[in-house]
C-alpha cells in the first residue's frame, strides 16, 4: 500500500492522574471510639455520668475483675474518694497485677488500685487525672512495679475533673475524705465484649 502523504499521527504521552494525597491513620483511636471487642461500661454518678472503654485485649484480667463486680452490683452506693480503705466493702479474692501490659497512668486512664503487695487488687480502682509515670511499671521490686491500667474515659472527664475538685477534709488518719460524698449511683454495661 502506498502512503497518501497524510502524516501519521503522532503518539500523545500517557498522563497518569494526579497522585491522592495519603491519608495516614490516627495515631490513636478518637477519644470517643472504643476499639473493636472492648467493652464500654457506663458510671452515673451524683456528679454525673462517666464512659469507659475497657482494654480488654491488654488486661484481660483487671476487665474480667471489674466486671464482675459490675455484674453484682458492687459499686452502687459506693463513694468516690481519694483514699484506700474507707468503707471498703467485702471484695474477691485479689487478682493478677497486670502492670507489665505496656499501659501508662496517663490522663484519663483507668487503673487498679492496691496496697504495696503487687498482687493485692480487689475492687477498688481509680481515673487518672494527670498523668502519673511515676505509677507506670519500671521493674520488679514493689516499688517499681506499678498499677495495672486497664481502660480509658470516653466520655465524661469533665465529671472526673469535677470529682477530683470536690472539697475535702480529714477523718481520723485518712486525708481527702470528700465534704459533701461522691456516690457512684449505677455502673452497667452499654457494650459488651463479644463471646469468643
Amino acid at each position: 500500500m502506498a502512503a497518501e502523504g497524510r502524516q501519521a499521527p503522532s503518539a500523545r504521552p500517557v498522563q497518569a492522574p494526579p497522585p491522592r494525597p495519603v491519608q495516614a491513620p490516627p495515631l490513636q483511636v478518637p477519644a470517643d471510639s472504643p476499639a473493636p471487642g472492648n467493652p464500654v461500661v457506663a458510671i452515673t454518678s451524683s456528679l454525673g455520668e462517666i464512659t469507659l472503654e475497657l482494654y480488654k485485649d491488654r488486661a484481660p484480667v483487671s476487665v474480667d475483675n471489674f466486671l464482675r463486680y459490675v455484674a453484682e452490683g458492687f459499686y452502687e452506693g459506693t463513694i468516690f474518694h481519694r483514699t484506700p480503705d474507707l468503707s471498703e466493702k467485702p471484695a474477691h479474692p485479689p487478682i493478677q497485677n497486670e502492670a507489665t501490659n505496656g499501659l501508662r497512668n496517663a490522663r484519663g486512664t483507668l487503673a487498679m488500685a492496691r496496697r504495696m503487695a503487687l498482687r493485692s487488687a480487689t475492687s477498688q480502682f481509680y481515673i487518672n487525672v494527670a498523668d502519673n509515670r511515676m505509677l507506670d511499671h519500671t521493674g520488679f521490686s514493689p516499688d517499681a512495679f506499678g498499677y495495672a491500667v486497664f481502660g480509658r474515659v470516653l466520655t465524661g472527664m469533665d465529671v472526673v475533673d469535677r470529682i477530683a475538685s470536690v472539697s475535702t477534709k480529714t477523718v481520723g488518719e485518712m486525708d481527702d475524705v470528700p465534704v459533701e460524698p461522691v456516690i457512684i449511683k449505677r455502673v452497667r454495661v452499654v457494650k459488651p465484649a463479644p463471646v469468643p
